[in-house]
């Protein structure tokens, strides 16, 4: 009986626990919501503090399919390999809807932000 007991009690700490981090993490990922109508963005510049976000993009009849790419400014846009992957949207954007992209933590300093799809000039996300 004292083992049941024992089991029960270290099941049910584990599930707290793990709810507790659910939560947790849901309150420290934000989310920048952008959209974009043909040739540009709505949101021109951005500024927002240290921290992990979630970029909500919004394709408002720019075009049949939007995406996003998000690079540390300096780097080459053109080159893949300075993109912030998580920071690209999981599906193209049709046109109408919404998609996310994964979680992306971003550092003090200045991005840019571009869409490769519909072509848009870039513009600056400040993180402060």
């Amino acid at each position: 009986m004292k083992k049941v007991i024992a089991i029960l009690v270290v099941t049910l700490g584990f599930a707290l626990n793990g709810n507790a981090q659910d939560k947790m993490m849901d309150k420290a990922v934000k989310t920048i919501s952008l959209e974009q109508t043909k040739g540009e963005f709505v949101q021109k510049a951005l500024t927002v503090s240290e921290g992990t976000y979630v970029f909500e993009v919004a394709n408002n009849h720019a075009a049949k399919e939007v995406g996003l790419v998000l690079v540390k400014k300096g780097d080459d846009a053109s080159k893949p390999e300075n993109h912030i992957q998580t920071a690209y949207v999981t599906q193209v954007v049709k046109d109408g809807e919404t998609q996310k992209t994964k979680a992306t933590t971003l550092a003090k300093g200045e991005y840019v932000y571009f869409c490769p799809l519909n072509p848009t000039p870039q513009y600056t996300l400040t993180v402060q």
